[in-house]
């Protein structure tokens, strides 16, 4: 277990000066910051930490610094749960972002809906925010949310006969299943859905059976770690002639590297604009919030920027947005304030939320990005 409290009030405690500056707004955090989910959490916990130094250089919330206390649940379910009932019981704290992965997530919930305590999650599935919970929100888009982007964009290809290859986790079942929801919408017709387990090291088989199938025109890969990149690898080993969609649960520079970038190489996926950074055009409405957060973190940390990072970047300027316009860092009015947010630029899309919707994007704010020469491009 890591644990750690980021804040300025760290600084002047040392000193004994605490008292000179206590925090008034504590938010909490528990993340898999190492563990097999680490190239998710690991830049969501450093945008937090960076995030927060700012605001309290800047002055803080409404004249008011801000302690972050942070843990690390490894990608553990049992302790994402441990660490939320610390948090809100222990600790005090007044919102909580986290978990990074949907099962993380999940077991959060049930502690924060019964404990009043609004919750901004950073993990992918629907089931997060479908049906709506009290005080439950997240930041990236849904699964749901990513099939249809995947197949409008096949649509635009004349792809009506596909494979699917899933991961058989939280977030592959969920988009697996999603994905089989919406399909027939398209015009589109699942020929081959296989799976494969989280310590596979060998997907031929299964791509072989796809490959083998009469009519298949594409392929689908719902899942997140190393399976996709996995599957990217055996893919272009298999030559597989036809396209090989990902979803956005691999959406980061780390993901072309455990591929390879000759064997990425015209993979597409559901992305935010924070990938494709200053190629962005000027007038995008995300542009500069993009930029700026891109420049802050690669300064700060001297590493790429992730999509993962973008998340938790949205989640914190939801939750200071939201306590600002309350003026109050009580969780019941701040949790209010989160569900009226409007027309907040993220790295993510433009938020908007209201009582039917915690998530507050649609599939405007996905944009179909290709991994060409080693990066990610916009698609023509």
């Amino acid at each position: 277990m890591k644990t750690r409290t980021t804040t300025a009030i760290a600084a002047l405690a040392a000193l004994g000066l605490a008292g000179a500056a206590q925090a008034e707004i504590r938010l909490g955090a528990t993340l898999s910051e190492t563990g097999p989910a680490s190239f998710l959490g690991d830049p969501e916990a450093k945008t937090l930490e960076m995030l927060v130094e700012q605001i309290n250089e800047e002055g803080g919330i409404n004249g008011e610094q801000v302690e972050l206390i942070m843990y690390d649940d490894g990608g553990d379910a049992n302790k994402a749960r441990t660490f939320a009932t610390r948090l809100i019981e222990d600790d005090e704290v007044h919102a909580i972002i986290g978990g990074t992965t949907t099962g993380t997530t999940m077991a959060m919930v049930p502690m924060v809906e019964s404990e009043e305590v609004p919750f901004i999650s950073l993990a992918g599935a629907i089931v997060i925010v479908d049906p709506v919970k009290d005080y439950v929100f997240k930041t990236p888009h849904t699964d749901r949310m990513a099939c249809q982007k995947i197949f409008e964009d096949m649509q635009g290809r004349d792809i009506t006969q596909i494979g699917m290859i899933s991961g058989t986790g939280g977030f592959g079942n969920s988009m697996r299943e999603q994905c089989l929801d919406v399909v027939a919408e398209y015009g589109i017709e699942v020929l081959a859905d296989e799976r494969y387990g989280p310590r596979d090291a060998d997907m031929t088989p299964q791509l072989t059976n796809i490959r083998n199938t009469d009519g298949v025109q594409a392929v689908l890969n719902p899942g997140f770690g190393q399976g996709p990149a996995i599957v990217t690898r055996n893919f272009s080993q298999l030559a597989l002639e036809m396209p090989l969609y990902q979803s956005h649960g691999v959406a980061s520079n780390s993901f072309i590297d455990l591929a390879g970038a000759e064997a990425a190489e015209g993979v597409r996926l559901p992305g935010t604009a924070l990938l494709v950074g200053e190629g962005l055009p000027e007038d995008h409405p995300q542009r500069e919030v993009v930029v700026n957060y891109k420049t802050a973190y690669e300064d700060t940390y001297d590493e790429p920027v992730s999509t993962f990072g973008g998340y938790a970047h949205d989640a914190m300027m939801i939750l200071k947005d939201a306590i600002e316009r309350a003026g109050s860092s009580d969780p019941q009015a701040i949790r209010d304030a989160i569900e009226q947010t409007e027309g907040l630029v993220g790295t993510t899309g433009i938020v908007n939320m209201t009582p039917e919707d915690h998530l507050g994007l649609d599939t405007d704010d996905f944009l179909m990005l290709e991994i060409r020469d080693g990066a990610w491009t916009l698609v023509d």
